[in-house]
């Protein structure tokens, strides 16, 4: 099977890319060529690699031509942010491969209502990333409906890894709350610290779209969460990396509009988006459907990650 993967070198693909050759894939990755993937492995000098500038052959209505003549079966997006963009490739490989996957956001969910939040949830995004993954997933899955379009939307939540930061228990990316937590110093966190956020690793994700694709009967024309099976709360989160490091968390809060003034307007915008979705999002549909359990919970996920700064001396103990 020729399996086509746009992106394939970043987070996801790190994982992806390497499990496919294992499962006997002929694999094809397209990317700009400006990254390197997270981790070594064997598996990437069976892989062809193609540099391509999505957005210039999206500009010039290209890029879709280019991923359907390289006649692949299946095809996984994991870099489509526009419905423009979506459009292109769907009707480009409409009729020519098996499956077609493409990565979400459980950002398309907005603000959470009713958690766990399921994939059939009402939806009332917000912000341009989350506003345009839900257009593109009502655009796929009603061409799926009315041209039967032979795709799959995978939602990922906030992903983690070791090469990269994950979300802090603020809610940004500061590794400097990191060293406050491995240090045993104050860390102050807006409100009570109660919002919640949905890690998820790298590996976990990969592992649902290598479902979808073994289980594709049932996973056609559907959306499935790629989220750990719980979320946390930042405060918890906080006393848990805490205890990682052996520390006992001291933890202070402050309302919203005391705590933004804090920090740098960069820190205050990501830990507003993420407090604002406060996303706890259900592996239910995953587990019924594909068969298909996360191995890392939350907080498990995350330690993966901040174990990898740590040993490359980017967090201070």
């Amino acid at each position: 099977m020729h399996t086509v993967v746009i992106g394939g070198t970043g987070h996801i693909g790190t994982y992806l890319v390497p499990a496919l050759v294992r499962l006997g894939h002929q694999v094809t990755v397209l990317s700009r060529g400006e990254r390197t993937p997270y981790q070594s492995d064997g598996a990437w000098r069976r892989v062809e690699l193609i540099q391509v500038d999505r957005a210039a052959d999206d500009a010039a209505g290209t890029f879709g031509q280019r991923v359907a003549e390289l006649s692949p079966d299946v095809v996984i997006d994991l870099i489509c942010f526009t419905e423009d963009s979506a459009r292109q490739l769907a009707d480009a490989v409409q009729g020519r491969i098996q499956h077609l996957l493409h990565c979400g956001t459980i950002w398309v969910h907005g603000p959470s209502v009713i958690v766990p939040t399921r994939e059939d949830a009402p939806r009332r995004p917000f912000g341009d990333y989350g506003v345009q993954k839900a257009a593109i997933e009502a655009y796929l899955l009603g061409k799926a409906r009315r041209d039967g379009l032979p795709v799959t939307i995978v939602h990922p939540g906030h992903i983690c890894g070791p090469g990269w930061t994950p979300v802090n228990p603020a809610g940004n990316f500061d590794l400097g709350v990191f060293d406050k937590l491995a240090q045993g110093s104050d860390v102050l966190l807006p409100n009570f610290g109660l919002e919640t956020l949905n890690p998820v690793h790298a590996a976990d994700v990969a592992g649902v779209f290598l479902a979808a694709i073994a289980n594709r009967s049932t996973a056609l024309g559907e959306s499935f969460h790629a989220v750990a099976s719980d979320a946390v709360t930042l405060r918890g989160y906080a006393e848990t990396v805490a205890g990682w490091f052996g520390q006992e968390a001291r933890l202070t809060f402050a309302s919203w509009d005391e705590w933004r003034r804090t920090v740098s307007d960069q820190d205050a915008g990501a830990t507003r988006d993420h407090i604002e979705h406060s996303p706890n999002c259900s592996m239910d549909k995953a587990a019924r459907l594909l068969g298909f359990r996360p191995r890392y919970s939350a907080v498990e996920a995350a330690l993966d990650a901040i174990g990898w700064l740590v040993d490359n001396g980017k967090i201070t103990t």
